[in-house]
């Protein structure tokens, strides 16, 4: 069984920075597409970076110029790092992963951004 786990959640000021991480069980590169998204109080899932097999990255408008995600194969894991973080990029940030169908979450990792 597939397992994710996120870490690096943390209160901060507004215009700090935080570093995401999301280790996996398995090989990175055995996923199609591991992603990030959040979930504010009240609100519905929002997507925020993806990446790809290939290492193609995308980001979603509220977080681009913001916000970086990379990977390292060798810890198996992914990063999102987070700048001039804003009070509305307070949420729980989840880890999605996906092979083929197969799709996979972590427990997600609380980010609260005080103004």
């Amino acid at each position: 069984q597939v397992q994710l786990v996120e870490s690096g959640g943390d209160l901060v000021n507004s215009g700090g920075s935080l570093k995401l991480s999301c280790a996996a069980s398995e090989n990175i590169f055995n996923f199609n597409t591991m992603k990030w998204y959040r979930q504010a109080p009240g609100k519905e899932s929002e997507f925020v970076a993806s990446i790809n097999v290939v290492g193609k990255i995308q980001y979603a408008d509220s977080v681009k110029g913001r916000v970086t995600m990379s990977r390292d194969g060798s810890k198996k894991t992914i990063y999102l790092e987070m700048n001039s973080l804003k009070p509305e990029d307070t949420a729980v940030y989840y880890c999605y992963a996906n092979i083929l169908s197969r799709k996979y979450w972590g427990q997600g990792t609380q980010v609260t951004v005080s103004s």
